[in-house]
């Protein structure tokens, strides 16, 4: 089963396309094809971008749990891997418009769909950006362990995107 979640920021800013407004897998940017191109690797109970980096460490590490450990390994910064121009405060903090934001919600949102496709386990991604960044990551769906709150409106300064992909007897979401 593939659930899309947005928060009404999301649903704003892709307008009346909502979840198909994602970029399609061959108009992804370069760098997440070579991304999704290592592959999703799932190593004892942890789900992974290719091999487990070596500055991770054992998981959890010092993280409650697995899925905090996953969600920590898993992101990365979209305007990392997209032509954004951030400008700045004169406190140096970057601006980055509305219309960049949508450009990363759209590569997020795309992004999400071929991890979760790529993947060997249910898989929860979550896509967010905001006026300073945007971030992708994505964990193992477990019962009772969750990287987000279960209400995304609550995120009132971040476009949501949530993309989950696992039996429905996971209960739904949030897992």
């Amino acid at each position: 089963m593939l659930n899309i979640r947005l928060n009404d920021l999301a649903v704003e800013a892709l307008g009346p396309l909502g979840p198909l407004a994602a970029m399609p897998p061959d108009r992804l940017a370069p760098g997440f094809r070579e991304i999704i191109a290592d592959g999703v690797v799932l190593t004892g109970e942890v789900i992974t971008l290719g091999e487990i980096p070596a500055w991770a460490g054992r998981p959890p590490g010092r993280h409650a749990d697995l899925t905090g450990w996953e969600g920590s390994v898993t992101g990365f910064h979209l305007e990392d891997l997209l032509p954004i121009v951030a400008g700045s405060l004169p406190d140096g903090e970057p601006v980055i418009s509305e219309e960049d934001q949508v450009l990363m919600l759209r590569h997020g949102l795309g992004f999400a769909l071929e991890i979760a496709k790529a993947a060997p386990v249910p898989v929860r991604c979550i896509v967010a950006t905001n006026s300073t960044n945007g971030t992708f990551r994505f964990h193992r769906a477990r019962p009772g362990e969750s990287w987000l709150q279960a209400d995304l409106d609550s995120y009132r300064l971040d476009k949501s995107i949530v993309v989950d992909r696992g039996p429905a007897t996971l209960g739904g979401t949030p897992w």
